[in-house]
């Protein structure tokens, strides 16, 4: 896959995480459960899209690297906001949760993927 092929994908499912947060906030007041579980399902919905039309690798690994990446990046979303190094333009640390979530997917789909080019050749 071309470099700019890939980045016009990372953008896309940039704001795809950027636009489906609020949609996945709202779906977990509806049903009233846990948030976390919520936007964890949510985004690990958009990582299978993503890697069975992106990665096409066996439908086992996709589902791994999807559900480890939504796990992962969440994790270390929530590390950093503990961090507190935005208080002052983000006093409750939801846009950074949400923003460094969604850099952390991106960064971590493109290691899957420099794995898989070196893996194949």
């Amino acid at each position: 896959m071309k470099p700019q092929v890939r980045i016009l994908i990372y953008s896309i499912l940039f704001f795809l995480y950027l636009t489906s947060t609020q949609l996945l906030l709202e779906l977990n007041e509806k049903f009233k459960g846990d948030a976390f579980v919520t936007l964890g399902a949510g985004f690990g919905i958009l990582n299978l899209i993503y890697a069975f039309t992106a990665l096409k690798w066996k439908p086992l690994l996709n589902v791994l690297c999807a559900v480890g990446i939504a796990a992962l990046a969440m994790f270390l979303a929530l590390q950093f906001t503990n961090l507190h190094l935005l208080v002052n333009y983000d006093p409750y640390q939801v846009k950074t949760a949400i923003f460094a979530n969604a850099v952390f997917s991106i960064i971590f789909w493109e290691i899957v993927y420099q794995v898989k080019i070196r893996k194949s050749k």
